[in-house]
């Protein structure tokens, strides 16, 4: 079974290198995650949060020369969802991409809701990085 799925996408006018060194720390993540308030790291890998969804936690894939910045999201309920997010270089600046996958229990509005709520987490690493440039 495979679900249905969006790809979400912005292009930002800085070097792929300097977005992913960003987009990537989860440090970062309440600056431009909406839902994220904050952050503590548990191992290199594992980060605990806390969101509007509760408390969760966040298993990123390892640092990479890929821009590879997939992570999986344990919520509050156990729940693990996979979300693939990626850094390539578009000429002089970056593509940040996200796979947005409508789960089973998701509704069309509400799998409407979390594409909006992405494009406007995308659009806000977008302001933030060139904005400080």
């Amino acid at each position: 079974m495979t679900f249905k799925s969006t790809y979400i996408s912005i292009s930002i006018n800085i070097p792929r290198d300097k977005v992913y060194q960003f987009a990537s720390n989860p440090e970062n993540f309440s600056k431009w995650l909406a839902f994220v308030k904050s952050v503590s790291k548990q191992t290199d890998t594992i980060w605990s949060a806390e969101s509007d969804l509760g408390k969760i936690e966040i298993e990123l894939s390892p640092k990479n020369e890929f821009g590879i910045i997939d992570h999986v999201v344990k919520l509050p309920d156990g729940t693990k969802v996979y979300n693939p997010l990626r850094v390539i270089k578009n000429g002089e600046g970056s593509e940040v991409t996200f796979t947005l996958f409508k789960l089973p229990e998701t509704t069309d509005k509400d799998f409407a809701v979390d594409a909006e709520s992405v494009k406007a987490d995308l659009q806000t690493l977008k302001d933030i990085l060139e904005s400080t440039n």
